[in-house]
């Protein structure tokens, strides 16, 4: 155990979620009817499509297999994850905190009682429709993708990282066809993470710019 615990001691790293579970099922359980209103007009104009439930529970295994694969083959590319998910969760637990938020986007009736709705259904009855921007569905999703881009024992796994990139995109669009979110939350977790992007990986973001500007180059010769 000691030698196990010697060679990967950055398993500590998920501790973080001893700050973010209690914090996040606070605002959960105490923001449930005063809130600001979240909505923009293309929301109403976005169809309910229960066959996006699966891409939306997908999340849960996809970001958390990336992080535990990461954790015990390169700990380099873990700790780079992991800046970039916690500090855009820490971001959202704090303006979720200040500025408390939700919306009125759910069906009052389901079109249907197929397998998929009534799974959207419980996912609802379970799940508040509040504490939604920056989506971290959407956050965290992108940040992982961008993990496996980066990814030092990926980087020639051409399937893996398309079938990442297809999963990334589906799950981001699962958000707002099972009205779980606004597109307002969705473009505010693109934007985070276009910002916190560069900050958590740095050299590595530097070094992928250039090698698409390369590219870009040979394309145009």
């Amino acid at each position: 155990m000691k030698t196990f615990f010697k060679k990967y001691k950055h398993i500590l790293w998920f501790s973080y979620g001893l700050l973010y579970l209690p914090w996040f099922i606070y605002l959960e359980n105490h923001v449930t009817s005063n809130f600001h209103v979240i909505h923009m007009e293309i929301d109403d104009k976005i169809p309910f499509l229960s066959i996006f439930i699966i891409p939306y529970m997908l999340w849960f295994a996809y970001v958390s297999a990336v992080l535990v694969y990461q954790c015990f083959t390169n700990a380099a590319d873990f700790k780079r994850n992991c800046i970039f998910l916690f500090t855009g969760m820490t971001i959202f637990l704090i303006v979720s905190t200040l500025y408390p938020n939700g919306h009125h986007l759910r069906p009052e009736v389901y079109p249907d009682s197929s397998i998929f709705t009534q799974m959207v259904m419980w996912l609802q009855s379970t799940d508040t429709p509040t504490n939604l921007f920056p989506s971290i569905h959407v956050y965290n999703s992108i940040g992982t993708h961008i993990a496996v881009i980066h990814s030092s024992t990926l980087k020639d796994k051409k399937l893996i990282r398309t079938g990442s990139f297809i999963l990334m995109v589906s799950i981001c669009m699962s958000t707002v066809f099972l009205k779980q979110h606004s597109m307002f939350d969705v473009l505010t977790a693109l934007l985070m993470a276009v910002v916190i992007y560069p900050l958590a990986y740095g050299k590595e973001f530097l070094a992928f710019a250039q090698r698409r500007r390369e590219l870009n180059l040979k394309e145009t010769e």
